[in-house]
């Protein structure tokens, strides 16, 4: 398996990069390379990675589960009162009833098998909606209304809804009939939501308990590694005790460890942030590659019919009573259409089962789950940094609910006197924690005689594994620090308290005084 993971990461990286560029989202390139390294075109990766692909997509989607609990906010879901509720159930309802009337007309399916195509294409990808929800919480777009968060929440709580659906309908169809208890479907709904979050609760507890009471660990990558075996174990248990939604109880775990822990959910924050660069390629190149091709002909044009309808009238439908009476405004309403339609991960793990257990239009099934995923996820990833500014108004980041996306510039302004070794050696200090760029500035006039030669080589020496930018320029020395910290949106100046020669003229550290007083950012004064 070892040439089959090369070609995943090394056509997913490299494709998604190429992508970027192009100012295409990369999960596109990422699903094609998949489709060309499969079997159905070059056949270049083996049948054992292929069978291998919903065990690993179930791990990513464990992955990004964590990731959209940890970016969760309690008070913006507080503030939403049943949006996120409604969200949850009556925009898939909607698309199922939709699609399972258009199966009905179009593909001449019986009731049941038309609910239960619609329960599939009905589904919501957390593989396309939490980054993308992530990442405009980052930006600021929708966070005032909690806009973001009540789509992540009701995104996972309709998946939970569907596929309780879906395995009702799925025991009717492999059975005499008897097994279709639908007085029980609120009751079972509401269990495995109360349960997911219960669990979620207590494995939260126990992770706050083990890492940060009893300091089972040292260091981020442990802290990740523990967490994730845990959402991992909880998603493995839910499918042997089927009294909760496992995938729920990760959300929940990352939502509560917020609550309870805010500096360990900051650093799984970004553990996890760096395990799903890795996660996502697997994802979707695998989803590229078992995307069935070959039965997709036949059924294209009814199946973009269905499609497309169901979600202009039912899930359009559903959004209309989700907002109903709510604050948000029209714009904001109408962003649901690209932020909330996106299909993939859910469509790739369960559509093909009612073929693998023979029902009939099993086949047209399959086919139109993989056309839903090859429209609706490159849209949907698309659609939603394009419509976020048009639509969307931008609030204040709380950079504590999520990783802010964010290169960090110091500026060190130095000069040739003995402040200049420990000031770059505190800047040095500083930018290795933060990862960290630097800007060196050097300020000189026409009268000094600079060794500007010996103090390039100090800088190179001490900041030798800093990225680093070496700046000298001529004129008056707080106005060129301030001038040159506004131009590169530095986070922080360091500076001595005594700095240049000809400052010895002036009061002691009254030009440091003169930048501590001037300077918006922080400014950060090193003394002999």
């Amino acid at each position: 398996m070892l040439q089959d993971i090369l070609l995943i990461l090394g056509f997913g990286y490299f494709g998604g990069e190429f992508a970027r560029r192009l100012k295409i989202p990369p999960l596109i390139a990422m699903i094609f390379a998949g489709i060309i390294l499969g079997n159905q075109v070059t056949n270049l990766l083996s049948n054992d990675i292929l069978q291998s692909a919903d065990d690993l997509r179930v791990i990513a989607v464990v992955i990004i589960l964590m990731k959209a609990g940890l970016g969760l906010d309690r008070q913006k879901l507080k503030s939403q009162g049943s949006v996120a509720l409604r969200l949850g159930v009556l925009p898939a309802l909607g698309e199922a009833i939709a699609v399972s009337i258009l199966a009905v007309i179009f593909l001449d399916f019986d009731w049941v098998t038309g609910l239960l195509l619609g329960c599939i294409l009905g589904a919501e990808s957390p593989a396309v909606i939490v980054p993308g929800m992530l990442r405009l919480k980052s930006l600021g777009w929708g966070v005032k209304k909690g806009i973001p968060d009540a789509i992540l929440t009701g995104s996972a709580l309709s998946d939970v809804l569907l596929l309780l659906i879906f395995s009702l309908l799925m025991g009717l169809l492999t059975s005499d009939g008897n097994s279709l208890e639908w007085q029980w479907l609120p009751l079972q709904f509401s269990g495995q939501i109360i349960g997911g979050v219960v669990i979620g609760w207590l494995a939260s507890k126990s992770l706050v308990w083990l890492i940060v009471k009893q300091k089972l660990t040292q260091n981020i990558l442990q802290e990740t590694m523990v967490t994730g075996c845990l959402a991992l174990f909880l998603v493995i248990m839910s499918e042997k005790y089927h009294f909760f939604s496992g995938y729920l109880a990760v959300m929940s775990t990352g939502f509560f460890l917020i609550e309870f822990s805010s500096p360990l959910a900051r650093c799984l924050r970004n553990g996890f942030d760096s395990l799903w660069q890795v996660a996502q390629i697997f994802l979707f190149v695998l989803l590229g590659a078992t995307i069935p091709l070959n039965v997709l002909g036949s059924s294209f044009t009814k199946g973009l019919i269905i499609i497309i309808f169901g979600t202009l009238i039912g899930r359009m439908a559903g959004w209309y009573l989700s907002t109903w009476k709510s604050n948000w405004n029209q714009k904001e309403k109408l962003f649901l259409l690209a932020g909330n339609s996106a299909k993939a991960t859910v469509q790739a793990a369960i559509a093909s089962i009612p073929l693998a257990q023979g029902i009939r239009g099993g086949e047209e099934i399959l086919a139109i789950a993989a056309l839903s995923i090859l429209v609706t996820a490159p849209l949907g990833a698309w659609a939603i940094p394009t419509f976020a500014p048009l639509l969307l108004t931008k609030g204040e980041v709380d950079p504590t609910k999520v990783s802010v996306d964010d290169h960090v510039i110091l500026l060190s302004a130095i000069d040739d006197s003995p402040l200049t070794t420990p000031v770059l050696k505190k800047t040095a200090e500083i930018a290795r924690r933060s990862n960290a760029k630097v800007i060196v500035l050097h300020i000189i006039d026409d009268s000094q005689n600079n060794n500007l030669e010996n103090l390039k080589e100090k800088i190179n020496t001490l900041l030798a594994d800093i990225n680093h930018q070496v700046l000298i320029v001529e004129g008056v020395i707080t106005e060129e620090i301030l001038r040159v910290s506004q131009e590169f949106q530095v986070k922080e100046i360091i500076m001595g308290k005594r700095g240049h020669k000809n400052w010895h003229e002036l009061l002691i550290g009254s030009v440091s005084q003169t930048v501590l007083e001037s300077s918006p950012i922080p400014v950060i004064i090193v003394e002999h």
